[in-house]
């Protein structure tokens, strides 16, 4: 087992106990809002295994049908986590909005509140593992997967609330927490489908980055000029193309040089994957 799947093996165990419980102690007790953070514990289950697979498949090599490599497997299937998150947060709001139809009420007791508080704590832990990994090997598919555990961190956090109000007599508490859960986990959703797209659809870094390129080449001896910069995410990693000038009073070894550098000075940038150089001769030098 690898470094990156480390993380996602403490989330399915995690996922699979907490979910247990909360399903379990809101069937008991009648509470939608603990069944659907249960149900949102175990579709974190899901997504788990899901990244995995993503893993595996984007850590191999580049091939003759993938000469680029695999990276771009990890936003496909983070994509794939934000699509299970919308379904989840479909599932908890359509039960929510349910209950307060046809309305009813609960009576909340210690159990169930202490089953929020256990779940936030746990919760937290594995969120904080798993973007801790996750930003280490810049590996998306992990942090996508962290702030899922965020999302379910929320999700207790209103459930809790909604329970103690319910316990003050503030009637559809605990489904107007549910409530709030299935729109929380719906923003969360739409922030990882938009991120994977980008990703996938190769967009430019920001214009910050582009900069960065541009100081850095200038910082090797004999470039005097850069221009047609050009970059894209190939997954979460990105890809560089420039021209560079150079004097025109050079040898070719020195020009060969100067391009090697600067690749090298490039590819030693966070991100950044593969860096092609175009050597140019300025013209007024």
């Amino acid at each position: 087992m690898n470094e990156a799947e480390k993380p996602m093996v403490v989330s399915i165990v995690g996922n699979i106990l907490l979910g247990v419980i909360k399903i379990v102690i809101g069937y008991m007790y009648s509470s939608i809002s603990l069944i659907s953070d249960g149900i949102h514990s175990l579709s974190d289950v899901i997504t788990s295994v899901i990244g995995i697979i993503g893993v595996r498949i984007a850590s191999k090599p580049p091939d003759e049908s993938h000469p680029f490599g695999h990276s771009r497997f990890e936003p496909l299937f983070s994509f794939f986590i934000g699509l299970a998150l919308f379904l989840t947060a479909f599932e908890i709001g359509k039960f929510a909005v349910d209950r307060i139809v046809n309305g009813g009420t609960i009576e909340v007791n210690a159990i169930m509140v202490g089953v929020a508080i256990f779940s936030i704590i746990v919760k937290e832990l594995m969120t904080r593992y798993s973007l801790l990994i996750g930003k280490k090997l810049n590996n998306q598919v992990l942090i996508a997967d962290a702030y899922h555990h965020r999302s379910d961190v929320l999700s207790s956090i209103v459930v809790l609330i909604g329970l103690i109000l319910q316990k003050f007599g503030i009637y559809y508490g605990d489904a107007v927490a549910g409530l709030i859960v299935a729109l929380m986990i719906a923003k969360v959703a739409f922030d990882i489908c938009k991120l994977s797209i980008d990703y996938l659809t190769g967009k430019s870094p920001p214009k910050e980055f582009f900069d960065l390129i541009k100081e850095e080449a200038l910082k090797v001896d004999k470039v005097v000029g850069v221009h047609d910069i050009r970059a894209q995410y190939v997954g979460p990693r990105i890809y560089v193309e420039l021209h560079v000038e150079v004097p025109p009073n050079i040898s070719a070894r020195e020009m060969h040089d100067t391009e090697v550098e600067v690749k090298k000075r490039l590819e030693r940038l966070n991100n950044v994957e593969r860096a092609y150089v175009h050597v140019d001769i300025a013209e007024n030098t």
